[in-house]
């Protein structure tokens, strides 16, 4: 098997944004600046390796602030965004807390909340349950904002009372599918009000281009990512579409098909957002004990966007 060769086509960009990178360097600045422990509500992003690592230098992950044994430590909220009520139940608990929501998220806060201001009813394109859409429908009271997961939502449904309508959209979603229910909203309400700016993020879209780009020349697929990371979730199904045979999410868990890889000549390889970089180098090592690889790296854009830490942390 050493000897059979196999190419392998490296999207790029891929991996880390520049959210999750500032979200994890928050809770690192927090450790040094406030010492240990720190709290963090949710995982700080969707990544396995990320929270272990974080977890070694003192952090504790908690769902809820209720669970926080020691409320005069500090206590970091996620990447994701969070509803109004939790920045309003830690002033209740007088607890000190640090905003680690990635400021595209904000960005599509501050949109449904002067929507919500303006007298608009918001629909948000987004999938259930995932923290984001928790966060940006807590932004504003409920009944005023409702989630739209797809095309067959949109048709059912029904305008409230008289009031305008206007759309925001999670940050990770796919690209295709989320102007196909752009498409239909507009369609059955021709008034409806868009954002001015897309709402999916800029790491989203390149990743997804990137996938798109490489995917049809690939026997096999692999997007190197976690289960309930939904920008990793939404590349396996890019590469899908786009003309790959078999597109595959690696996780924690996952074990790798070499039998399969053994009948492939070029296989793609990117990672989620939340995706650090030694998770694709692991992967690649794992297949040069195996194979002959050849490296190819194909980047659609140079990623060059940082975003500020906390003025405090500084």
């Amino acid at each position: 098997m050493k000897n059979k060769e196999i190419k392998i086509l490296l999207a790029s960009p891929r991996g880390f944004c520049a959210g999750v990178d500032r979200a994890i360097e928050i809770v690192k600045k927090s450790i040094t600046k406030y010492g240990t422990p720190i709290y963090v509500r949710h995982e700080i992003v969707h990544n396995k390796h990320v929270v272990e690592s974080l977890k070694k230098i003192g952090a504790i992950f908690i769902e809820e602030l209720s669970e926080i044994k020691d409320k005069t430590r500090p206590v970091i909220f996620s990447a994701h965004g969070v509803p109004k009520v939790v920045p309003a139940e830690a002033k209740n608990l007088k607890m000190d807390y640090i905003d680690a929501t990635c400021p595209l998220v904000s960005k599509v806060h501050r949109e449904a909340e002067n929507l919500n201001k303006s007298g608009y009813h918001v629909l948000l394109i987004g999938h259930k349950n995932h923290p984001e859409v928790v966060g940006t429908m807590g932004q504003i009271p409920e009944g005023t904002i409702d989630l739209i997961e797809n095309i067959a939502d949109v048709k059912n449904f029904k305008k409230k009372e008289n009031k305008k309508l206007a759309f925001v959209t999670q940050t990770t979603l796919s690209v295709d599918d989320t102007k196909d229910i752009i498409n239909a909203l507009k369609e059955k309400f021709s008034d409806i009000k868009e954002p001015k700016k897309e709402d999916i993020c800029y790491a989203t879209t390149n990743r997804q281009a990137a996938v798109k780009k490489i995917a049809k020349l690939c026997d096999m697929f692999f997007v190197i990512g976690s289960r309930n990371s939904s920008n990793s979730v939404r590349l396996v199904e890019v590469a899908n579409n786009s003309g790959c045979k078999e597109a595959i999410l690696i996780h924690s868990e996952s074990n790798i098909p070499m039998k399969k890889i053994t009948k492939c000549q070029t296989i793609g390889i990117s990672s989620g957002a939340s995706a650090p970089e030694i998770l694709v180098e692991n992967f690649i090592n794992k297949l040069k004990k195996q194979f002959k690889v050849n490296i190819e790296e194909v980047e659609i854009i140079k990623e060059d966007i940082t975003f500020k830490i906390p003025g405090r942390l500084n």
